[in-house]
């Protein structure tokens, strides 16, 4: 059984953490082979440990091994009216697949969730696509539910969110 340890990243581990991150997206998605990296993880810092976004990796005996984060939701799906709430965007979920299984996963969902409840966050908000296996009902079973399913032809994108108790 794995031994992870979940916490923040630190300063020095940033450029691990990106790479980790990059890598792993551009698996999943090889269409993204050439673009550029992402405006969050190419201004971590200022993203997730100086501004409003939030980010914790897991390490078992100092290997990385799985990462997820959160930014203020940027009202970029016009669909989606969150004004006037605080609402955080779950990004970058990836754990290395020999550590999926274990619950990896959703420690890590539980640690951020928890994070944003104590900062005051009214709303988790994400979107995954069913190409992403298991990746939908991994959600639901984190306490989200679907909002919204794009009828697009290639991605599906689909909508979920979680309000958190008051």
């Amino acid at each position: 059984m794995p031994n992870w340890i979940i916490q923040p990243p630190d300063r020095d581990s940033i450029s691990d953490v990106v790479g980790f991150i990059d890598s792993a997206r551009r698996g999943l998605y090889p269409m993204l082979a050439d673009s550029p990296l992402p405006k969050d993880l190419a201004r971590f810092a200022e993203t997730y440990l100086d501004g409003e976004g939030h980010f914790l990796e897991a390490r078992d005996q100092g290997r990385l091994v799985a990462g997820i984060g959160y930014l203020p939701y940027d009202h970029r799906f016009a669909q989606l009216d969150y004004h006037g709430k605080r609402v955080v965007e779950v990004v970058r979920l990836f754990v290395l697949p020999e550590y999926r299984r274990h619950g990896l996963a959703g420690a890590l969902f539980a640690a951020l969730r928890e994070h944003a409840r104590e900062v005051g966050v009214d709303c988790l908000y994400l979107h995954t696509h069913p190409f992403l296996p298991g990746a939908i009902r991994f959600w639901e079973r984190q306490g989200f539910a679907v909002i919204d399913v794009e009828d697009d032809p290639l991605w599906h994108t689909t909508h979920m969110e979680q309000w958190q108790a008051e």
